[in-house]
């Protein structure tokens, strides 16, 4: 069994009305995803998305030619190229959605999950008003959300808290509430400095004694010793991890108690194969493992599969805040939008592989390029 041709195609959709982001100060027009199919001697087909796959094709050879069910060998393989090029994570999620067709299993099973389903908390991306995120968060409750996640942010901390409280009041004591201070990486062209850990920890007290379920990136990700102490000296939970790029620096947030949530996306670190060790291991030390996942619908289904299999998610981000970000324009490469249900869960497919249908139809409509390499 053999791999015989790997197609990567780039996508965009324009987005009208535009996303303001609330981590990136300009407002995103379209929405690129990156598609990575690859194809094995007998015509099976396993695809996987993320990050855009630069400068690949010349480390191609390394994959055309082998044995698809060697998964460790590939995940070790796109680990080197992460370190002399580029995160190329969608294909090791492709491979394991075509060896999960080749061994007719769900990827949570292969992982050796004992669950399928994750409680999903409704991730907001924008900044809006205290009354209008008030209004958001409700809606949200009324969808089935047990949990939300507001960002903080805004030009004055006062106005964050201001936010906090209008949700808090809103939809009561029962929701869990996390914020995610986004301080842990910046988009290229924003130059604003990370928060102080005195900045932090102002902050994390204040988060404390309003019952926030848990306090995210408050730092950079490469602040050790502030995550550790901050840690330490308050209540809240101290979560991170989306935007860190080697699997070592986790270990070392583990070796050093840095975080109470560890949050790798599959599709930016490790992969499943890296991540899986790193979740069994996060699981063994009592902390939380659930991924970052916002991304489009392929990314949040991989994500998934891996927290179902791990088992220590609380509650599994789903990107959700309408209109400027809604499920149809997150999964617009599939036949089917992923839901939660009326109860708040998200459930994996019990089909093969990751158990997704990409829309073709749609994906020939927003193709912006592609190439083959055999």
């Amino acid at each position: 069994m053999k791999i015989t041709r790997i197609e990567i195609a780039h996508h965009r959709l324009p987005l009208d009305p535009p996303f303001p982001a609330s981590w990136d100060p300009q407002p995103r027009r379209a929405f690129g995803v990156t598609l990575v199919r690859v194809f094995d001697d007998e015509g099976r087909m396993g695809v996987g998305s993320g990050d855009a796959m630069h400068g690949f094709q010349e480390y191609a050879h390394l994959f055309l030619g082998q044995d698809p069910r060697h998964l460790e060998r590939h995940a070790a393989v796109l680990d080197n190229i992460n370190f002399h090029a580029a995160r190329c994570w969608p294909l090791e999620i492709a491979l394991w959605d075509l060896v999960g067709q080749i061994e007719e299993k769900a990827l949570w099973r292969m992982l050796g999950g004992a669950s399928d389903r994750v409680a999903a908390y409704a991730s907001f991306g924008v900044h809006r008003t205290p009354a209008e995120t008030a209004e958001m968060a409700l809606r949200a409750v009324a969808q089935g959300f047990k949990a939300l996640k507001v960002r903080f942010g805004r030009a004055h901390i006062e106005e964050d808290f201001a936010v906090l409280a209008a949700v808090r009041r809103a939809v009561g004591d029962e929701i869990a509430i996390m914020v995610d201070c986004n301080q842990g990486w910046r988009m290229p062209w924003d130059t604003r400095t990370p928060w102080t850990y005195a900045q932090a920890l102002e902050v994390a007290q204040e988060l404390a004694r309003r019952n926030v379920y848990w306090m995210e990136e408050p730092l950079h990700r490469g602040d050790y010793a502030g995550m550790a102490r901050l840690r330490g000296a308050t209540r809240v939970r101290i979560a991170g991890g989306e935007g860190t790029r080697e699997m070592h620096e986790f270990y070392t947030l583990l070796e050093r108690e840095c975080l109470d949530v560890y949050q790798p996306d599959v599709v930016w670190t490790g992969g499943m194969t890296q991540l899986a060790r790193l979740g069994a291991t996060v699981k063994a030390a009592n902390l939380f493992f659930t991924p970052h996942t916002w991304g489009n619908g392929l990314g949040l289904m991989a994500n998934l599969h891996l927290a179902a299999a791990v088992g220590t998610a609380p509650f599994l981000e789903f990107p959700w805040d309408p209109p400027f970000w809604t499920t149809s324009r997150r999964d617009f490469p599939l036949t089917q939008t992923i839901e939660i249900d009326a109860e708040g869960w998200l459930t994996c497919p019990d089909a093969p592989g990751l158990g997704l249908v990409l829309d073709e139809e749609r994906l020939a409509a927003t193709l912006v390029s592609a190439i083959t390499l055999t």
